[in-house]
C-alpha cells in the first residue's frame, strides 16, 4: 500500500468523532459502493450517499422521538447494514451506543439494558423482540434487587410492531425524512459538540468468568485504533472485506470502522451457514475472523486429504512440503531459489489454487483476533499461500494492542505493538498497556476499574506474555487460567488446548489440572471428520453420542492425544481424557459469542466427569 500523503494523514488525525469521520468520508466517496448485501438471491451495491441518507434519516427520527445527547441506545441484532446505520445514527445524535450480542439470552439482554440505562433499543426481528418482552414481563435481578429495564422505545428492523412502544425502522426513517429540514441543524450542532474524549459506546465483555462489564470506549479510543491499523497496509480503498462477525464484538466493530475510514466495500454475509458459498461469490480481498473458523477450514481440508486417493494424497503432501519450504524463505525475508520458485508455481497450480478459489481467488490477507490461533494452523495457511495476520487486544483496548504486519510477521506471536501503544511486562509476567486506544474504565463499576487500571494509568490485561528482541509479543496464557498442579508445576492450558484442536477429529478441548495431581482434558468431537473416518473403517454410527462412547473412536482420539503429549513436558501431558456427547455451543452457555470456551461453566457442568478422572 502506498504511503498516505501527509495532508491526508493530518486530516484523518483531526477527526473529532466517529460521526464526523463517517460523513466526511461519505462526502468524498459519493457514488462509490459502500457495502454489498444479498437481497432476493442477488447481490446489491449500496452507495456511500445512499447509506449516508439512511443514517441521517434514522438520526432525525431519533431526535423527533426525543433522544438527547449523552443518552444510551442499545442495538440487539445480528450483523447487517442496519446495525451499522443505527450505530452511526446514534453517534450523529450525540448519544451513546450499547451493542448486545444477538445470541444473548433474555436475562443477559436485560442485565445490559438495565446496567447501561439504555432508553431506546434497536431490535432486529421478532425473535430478538421476544427476549425484550420476556425481560419486561418478568423483571430482572440486578445487584440483588428486582428491577425493570428502563427502555421506553424499541425500533424493529424487520417485522411488524407488537405494541405502542415499538416503531418499525422504516417508519422511524419516514418520520426522520419528513423532519430532515428541521432536524439537520440540530444534528450538525450535536456532531460539532462531540470531541475525542467523549464517550461513544459502552461495550459489554463476553463474560467468560462472570457478569459482563461495560467497557467505556470514547470516540478518540476508536479513532486512534483505526488510524494506527489503517497505516499498516492490511486493506486498501475499494477492496472488498467479507463480514460475518458479530458487530457487538469489538474486533468486528474495529474492522467495520476501519472500512469506513479507508473506503472498503463491505460484503455482509447472509448467515453463518452460507459462508463458504458467499465468500466464493463475493471474492473478498480481506477476511477478518475468529480462530474457530480457521480451525474448521483447516480440519475440513485435512479431512479431504485423508479421504483422497493414493495419488492425490501424494501430490497434496508434496505440494504442502514445497509450500512450507517457500514459507520458510518468506518468513526470513529471503528471495526464493529458482528451484523452489518453480516447484511452488506447480504446487499452486495443482493444489493450492483450488483452496484459493473456494475463498474467491482474491484474498490478500486473513486477519485473526478474539482468541489465540495455533501456530500450526497459521503455518499451514501460509504454506498454501494465504497469510493470516494475528493481532491481540481486548475490549478494554478498543480492541487492539499488537498486530503482525503484511511485511513484518512472526508465526507464534501476535506481532509488535501498533503505533502509539506502549507495552511492558510486569514482574509476574502480566502484559501492561498504555495508549490512546485504551478505554476509560467500566461503567458503574469503580472497584473493577481500579483493579484493572493502576494509579500510573497502566491497564493490566490479565494475559501472561513476553516481548522478544524484535518487539514481537507472544501470549502464553491468561493470568487467571494458569494451572498450578499439586506438584507445584505451572501449566498453560490454552497452549495445550490449541494443540489438541489441530488434531483432525477433535473439535473443542478444555484442559483441567489446577491443584490436582496431573492434567486431564474434556474433549468434543469434530463429528463430520469422525463420520468420514467411520465410513472408511466400516463403523456404523447413529449420532454424536454413540461416537463419543464407541471404543474405536476412543482409540482414534487417544492416538491424537498421544501425538500432542509427545510435544509436551511430562508434567503438562494429558493423563486422562473424556469425550463429551455433544459439542460446546452458545445456546447451552458454554461458548461466548466470539466462540471462546467459558472455562468456569464447563468445569462446573462436567464436575462429575472431571472428578471421575481423578478417582473422586
Amino acid at each position: 500500500m502506498a504511503p498516505m500523503p501527509a495532508e491526508s494523514k493530518a486530516r484523518e488525525a483531526a477527526f473529532r468523532n466517529l460521526a464526523q469521520m463517517y460523513f466526511d468520508r461519505a462526502a468524498v466517496r459519493a457514488g462509490k459502493p459502500r457495502y454489498r448485501v444479498k437481497r432476493d438471491g442477488a447481490w446489491r451495491d449500496v452507495s456511500w450517499d445512499e447509506d449516508a441518507t439512511a443514517v441521517r434519516e434514522i438520526a432525525a427520527g431519533l431526535v423527533e422521538h426525543g433522544l438527547r445527547p449523552g443518552e444510551k441506545v442499545a442495538i440487539l441484532s445480528g450483523t447487517r447494514p442496519e446495525w451499522v446505520d443505527a450505530d452511526l445514527a446514534i453517534y450523529t445524535c450525540g448519544a451513546i451506543s450499547v451493542p448486545i450480542y444477538q445470541s444473548n439470552l433474555p436475562h443477559e439482554c436485560g442485565y445490559i439494558l438495565a446496567n447501561s440505562e439504555s432508553r431506546l433499543c434497536f431490535v432486529e426481528n421478532a425473535k430478538q423482540l421476544a427476549k425484550i418482552r420476556t425481560v419486561q414481563r418478568e423483571g430482572f435481578e440486578l445487584d440483588g434487587e428486582r428491577v425493570t429495564i428502563p427502555t421506553e422505545l424499541l425500533v424493529l428492523m424487520e417485522g411488524e410492531p407488537d405494541g405502542d412502544d415499538v416503531v418499525s425502522l422504516a417508519d422511524l426513517r419516514a418520520r426522520g425524512r419528513a423532519a430532515r429540514e428541521r432536524a439537520q441543524p440540530i444534528l450538525d450542532a450535536r456532531i460539532a459538540g462531540v470531541g475525542r474524549n467523549d464517550l461513544a459506546t459502552i461495550v459489554y465483555t463476553s463474560g467468560t468468568t462472570g457478569p459482563p462489564k461495560g467497557v467505556m470506549q470514547t470516540h478518540g479510543n476508536h479513532l486512534a485504533a483505526i488510524e494506527a491499523v489503517g497505516a499498516l497496509g492490511v486493506v486498501e480503498e475499494g477492496e472488498v472485506d467479507f463480514f460475518f462477525l458479530p458487530l457487538a464484538h469489538s474486533f468486528a466493530r474495529m474492522v467495520e470502522y476501519l472500512g469506513l475510514l479507508l473506503g472498503t466495500v463491505t460484503v455482509f454475509a447472509t448467515s453463518i451457514d452460507t459462508l463458504t458459498q458467499e465468500i466464493g461469490e463475493s471474492r473478498p480481498h480481506l477476511i477478518p475472523s475468529v480462530p474457530r473458523i480457521y480451525e474448521k477450514i483447516y480440519a475440513r481440508i485435512m479431512g479431504t486429504r485423508q479421504q483422497s486417493g493414493f495419488l492425490q494424497g501424494v501430490i497434496f503432501d508434496w505440494a504442502l512440503g514445497v509450500g512450507r519450504e517457500r514459507s520458510r524463505y518468506l518468513q526470513r525475508g529471503e528471495a526464493l531459489p529458482l528451484l523452489v520458485s518453480l516447484q511452488a508455481a506447480i504446487a499452486d497450480r495443482l493444489v493450492f489454487s483450488r483452496i484459493h478459489q473456494i475463498l474467491g481467488g482474491r484474498v490478500r490477507f486473513m486477519v485473526s483476533g478474539g482468541a489465540p490461533l495455533a501456530r500450526e494452523i497459521m503455518e499451514f495457511f501460509h504454506a498454501v499461500g494465504l497469510l493470516i495476520l494475528e493481532g491481540y487486544g481486548l475490549t478494554e483496548t478498543t480492541p487492539i494492542l499488537t498486530c503482525n504486519r503484511p511485511d513484518h510477521f512472526k508465526f507464534g506471536t501476535v506481532g509488535p505493538a501498533i503505533p502509539n501503544v506502549t507495552l511492558r511486562i510486569a514482574p509476574d509476567g502480566e502484559i501492561l498497556a498504555k495508549g490512546p486506544n485504551v478505554a476509560q474504565g467500566y461503567y458503574r463499576r469503580p472497584e473493577a476499574t481500579a483493579e484493572s487500571w493502576d494509579a500510573e494509568g497502566w491497564f493490566h490485561t490479565g494475559d501472561i506474555g513476553e516481548i522478544d528482541a524484535d518487539g514481537f509479543v507472544r501470549i502464553t496464557d491468561r493470568k487467571k487460567d494458569l494451572i498450578k498442579t499439586s506438584g507445584g508445576k505451572y501449566v498453560a492450558p490454552q497452549n495445550i488446548e490449541n494443540l489438541l484442536k489441530t488434531q483432525m477429529h477433535i473439535s473443542q478441548a478444555v484442559v483441567i489440572g489446577d491443584n490436582r495431581k496431573y492434567v486431564v482434558a474434556l474433549l468434543t468431537l469434530d463429528f463430520e471428520a469422525v463420520e468420514r473416518y467411520a465410513a472408511s473403517a466400516g463403523i456404523e454410527l447413529r449420532d454424536r453420542a454413540e461416537a463419543a462412547t464407541h471404543p474405536e473412536i476412543a482409540a482414534l482420539v487417544d492416538r491424537e492425544v498421544q501425538n500432542v503429549n509427545e510435544r509436551l513436558a511430562s508434567y503438562e501431558s494429558i493423563k486422562y481424557f473424556r469425550i463429551l456427547e455433544r459439542d460446546f455451543s452458545q445456546e447451552t452457555g458454554e461458548l461466548t459469542p466470539s466462540l471462546k470456551v467459558k472455562r468456569k461453566v464447563v468445569t462446573e457442568r462436567y464436575r462429575g466427569i472431571i472428578d471421575g478422572m481423578y478417582g473422586s
